[in-house]
């Protein structure tokens, strides 16, 4: 009997031992890290970027805007999934092979609304490109074209202004066929019909560093003659060698902050973008006519406005308009608000700078100046945080389901942060947004 007793104790011992090892196994699976879309280029320089539909890119596009083939694959089948056709940016970012850091790279260059509703009450002003067949009739430079010449081959209006934009990145030459080629705007089908009009070499030089955008002498063009700045458009202070996003910069300062002109020689030095260096170098040549000065004023709307105080305005509650007062353009004001309202406020200063498409120089300025109040942002435990703001932020949506799961029989936030096993950098992130 007592034998028995003792092989039915052993036998309970054993199945609960099995039961514990199944059990750690499932945890241990449990606990591991979702899956993470990645990127072939997650940084793709934006200096390249241009506004583009994504309905009109092909397998090959998406690849030369950072897409791996196999996620390009899955973007073309959710299109189909969708209808073939994105009706607008917020269907787009639900593509599983899209990712949070992804979408807001690419967000201000889509060419469709922000969501359905707007799509379908065709109050949109986002026009997917105007489908034409190209008009090649000889062989041509494509670094001698225009605007209108690219239109008049059968581009769109914005396609040839991304042609050019991606010229401009490239140092103000093509170079090549096969750089030519890489414009992701131009699709196999294009390339095909322009490539035996195309006069340029077919290979590009080993040289090419010495004058592409990211040279030396192409950043520190010196002028030829006199020029006055009160008439430079973006693309004439890029012919000095500024970059596109400092010649915006320029030309926001100018019409914005001083009303159109540069009264003087320290209004044009006290620029950010221009350094001491730059402006020694452009002073001889420097031109201030009056004539132009009145013009530039004659054009600006009489309207008594004040100038912002920045030092007194909260980084959370600063306004659009406040941002490109200060110098922002369109781009960098209009990600910084998005950013900080899917945050739901902003509880650190290094948060900011952590914001795609912005200029962080000028943003590091705004920030030694303007202050950061974060007493009004919404901060929650796990145990009470609710599922749907768990789901939406962008520091805790990858965990989301895993709080919600261990939280039902683990109401406790210590163990939570055991279970989940998040690394330490994004675990720093979140606690930001906990009591």
């Amino acid at each position: 009997m007592m034998k028995k007793n003792y092989y039915q104790k052993m036998a309970i011992l054993g199945m609960l031992l099995l039961t514990l090892l199944a059990f750690q196994k499932y945890t241990e699976k449990s606990d591991n890290s979702f899956p993470e879309v990645t990127f072939i280029s997650e940084n793709l320089p934006l200096e390249s970027l241009s506004e583009f539909d994504p309905n009109d890119l092909d397998e090959n596009q998406w690849q030369k805007l950072g897409f791996s083939e196999k996620q390009t694959a899955t973007i073309l089948k959710y299109k189909q999934i969708v209808g073939g056709k994105f009706l607008s940016k917020k269907q787009f970012k639900k593509c599983y092979a899209v990712s949070e850091d992804k979408f807001s790279q690419l967000e201000t260059f889509i060419l469709l609304p922000e969501t359905n509703s707007e799509a379908k009450s065709g109050n949109s002003t986002f026009n997917s490109f105007e489908k034409k067949s190209l008009n090649i009739t000889r062989k041509f430079n494509p670094d001698n074209l225009s605007q209108v010449d690219w239109e008049k081959m059968g581009f769109s209006e914005k396609q040839a202004a991304a042609i050019l934009k991606y010229k401009s990145y490239l140092g103000g030459s093509f170079v090549s066929k096969e750089k030519f080629k890489e414009c992701f705007i131009i699709n196999d089908e294009n390339y095909q019909k322009l490539a035996p009009f195309l006069i340029l070499p077919a290979k590009t030089p080993a040289n090419f560093n010495a004058y592409a955008g990211k040279s030396n002498s192409f950043k520190t063009r010196t002028p030829q003659t006199t020029f006055d700045p009160n008439v430079l458009d973006v693309n004439g202070w890029m012919a000095l060698g500024f970059t596109e996003k400092q010649a915006n910069v320029i030309v926001n300062y100018r019409d914005r902050n001083l009303k159109g002109s540069f009264k003087t020689l320290e209004d044009i030095q006290n620029c950010f973008v221009i350094s001491a260096e730059k402006f020694a170098e452009l002073k001889p040549f420097i031109r201030l006519n009056t004539a132009t000065m009145k013009i530039a004023e004659s054009k600006k709307p009489e309207v008594k406005q004040e100038k912002t105080d920045f030092s007194k305005i909260d980084m959370n509650s600063i306004t659009f308009r406040q941002l490109l007062e200060f110098g922002l353009d369109e781009k960098s004001a209009g990600s910084m608000i998005g950013f900080r309202k899917k945050l739901g406020g902003f509880m650190t200063k290094e948060q900011i700078l952590e914001t795609y498409n912005i200029d962080k120089e000028l943003v590091q300025k705004l920030l030694s100046i303007a202050p950061l109040d974060n007493s009004k942002v919404e901060r929650y435990s796990l145990v009470d945080a609710p599922e749907e703001w768990l789901k939406n932020h962008p520091y805790f949506k990858y965990s989301a389901d895993k709080i919600i799961f261990y939280r039902v029989t683990n109401p406790d936030d210590k163990k939570i942060w055991k279970f989940i096993k998040t690394k330490p950098e994004y675990e720093a992130r979140m606690r930001l947004y906990v009591k």
